[in-house]
């Protein structure tokens, strides 16, 4: 049996901070809620969804959506999120085949589900580089209209050919511009969905058109963005409704929203106008060592011995299958100079030769194998929650008071019951902390994230 180390005990501070809002916020100009809501994001494509497991379920089977967006609903989450890949992924060259590597269109779903649920927000992960503003604004007004008013639109900016092989522009738009050219996309949504009639002449296209369908009952989708850089959470500043992030610990999220409220403010916004929300895996038990049983479990699932050579493979971009899974880090050379994004955007822009050595370096000090190093940096690629119910509840609370997040976006790591434990043990207790809505706040996605009305 695994031995399952003992996690450290809450800090004086961090007990403290689980009891409510603080006087003094993280950024003078922002105010924290003290409240958080959850989001469930079924991810398209992606390495962190448990598939290899007689409990898995299909990730195409209606049945999983169904099933995940009622118990979703049931503990009262914001939204439910479809991510999306446009491509397969690669790996060296061929298509991978041991991570999910697609599903359906988004927005079909989406609609699909509207019609089974009542009040959680429905948000689909759209592409500005590879849609027609005026299409895909149409539809998600439509959207919007017929669920009444709990659409969203989570705005992603890829700009690599590879992706773009897919389709007939593939390619034209440089790594610089992909902001530039997703504002002007956004503002011509947004003048469709008011009605306006938009005249707009820019670097990429030209619209001449005027919206044909009256507003929602919340205005129009709301908008959600994950740029974690500069200049995404520029973007975030000027458009976002909602941003997503990486950060995990809670000094990382608090850094991140001193940044995005001082984005937020350059911009001339309220300081609160934007929700931030990481991304997130939680993993529980009953008790702190039960659910370190279970992390164990999810890694090992997660990251198998040919996933752990895979993973190393994208930065050493040769074959490493001779190498034991069990033994020490390659001691060859990388023949690339830097990763590239045919595993997702996450693998990319890597400096190979520093990044390899760092990784010996590090591995060899703390004594890990591949399959372990692996493992770990998988999870460290993820916020990870792991503890027992109250625990996590108490962690999650530290957050909520200093105002350093408005909530989690969820990745469960089983489809379709990932999120079971969640909804029926984690948050009853964040209700009994006063830190989680018992009750769905309106009938809207902007009423339920505690958003502003539409201005405009």
């Amino acid at each position: 049996m695994t031995a399952v180390p003992t996690l450290p005990a809450l800090s004086e501070e961090a007990q403290g901070l689980a009891t409510g809002p603080v006087e003094h916020p993280l950024h003078p100009e922002h105010t924290p809620t003290g409240q958080l809501s959850f989001g469930a994001f079924f991810q398209g494509v992606n390495s962190s969804t448990v598939w290899r497991s007689e409990r898995s379920g299909s990730q195409i089977a209606w049945e999983s959506f169904e099933t995940l967006i009622r118990t979703a609903e049931r503990g009262r989450f914001a939204a439910f999120f479809l991510g999306e890949g446009l491509r397969l992924r690669e790996h060296r060259g061929v298509p991978l085949e041991l991570d999910v590597a697609g599903r359906p269109d988004a927005q079909t779903l989406l609609a699909g589900l509207a019609a089974i649920t009542e009040s959680i927000g429905l948000v689909a992960t759209q592409n500005t580089t590879y849609n027609d503003p005026v299409d895909l604004a149409r539809r998600l007004q439509t959207l919007d209209l017929l669920s009444g008013g709990r659409a969203g639109w989570n705005i992603v900016t890829t700009d690599n050919a590879w992706t773009g092989e897919n389709f007939r522009r593939g390619g034209y738009l440089d790594h610089e511009d992909r902001y530039v050219h997703a504002e002007a996309f956004v503002k011509v949504a947004q003048q469709l969905w008011r009605g306006e009639q938009i005249d707009h002449h820019g670097q990429h296209y030209d619209v001449a058109a005027r919206g044909t369908l009256p507003r929602s009952a919340q205005g129009e989708p709301v908008l959600f963005q994950a740029g974690a850089s500069p200049a995404g959470q520029a973007f975030a500043g000027r458009t976002a409704d909602v941003i997503f992030s990486p950060h995990g610990t809670l000094a990382a999220a608090a850094d991140f929203r001193r940044s995005v409220v001082d984005a937020t403010t350059a911009a001339g916004r309220d300081p609160q106008a934007v929700k931030i929300l990481p991304g997130a895996e939680i993993i529980l038990g009953a008790t702190d060592a039960e659910a370190e049983e279970k992390r164990i479990w999810v890694r090992d699932h997660q990251i198998g011995p040919q996933q752990a050579i895979a993973l190393l493979e994208q930065y050493w971009g040769r074959d490493l299958s001779d190498f034991d899974p069990d033994g020490p880090l390659p001691d060859v050379e990388p023949e690339i100079e830097q990763s590239d994004v045919t595993r997702g955007a996450g693998f990319q822009f890597a400096k190979a030769k520093e990044l390899t050595a760092a990784w010996r370096a590090e591995a060899a000090e703390k004594g890990l194998s591949i399959l372990e190093f692996a493992r770990e940096k998988s999870g460290a690629r993820r916020g990870e929650f792991v503890g027992s119910y109250d625990r996590v509840a108490d962690r999650l609370g530290q957050f909520a008071a200093l105002g350093a997040i408005d909530g989690l976006n969820i990745t469960p790591w089983l489809i379709p019951s990932g999120l079971d434990d969640i909804v029926n043990h984690l948050v009853p207790r964040l209700q009994e902390r006063g830190i989680y809505p018992t009750e769905y706040a309106g009938t809207t996605l902007r009423e339920n994230l505690g958003l502003p009305p539409v201005q405009g």
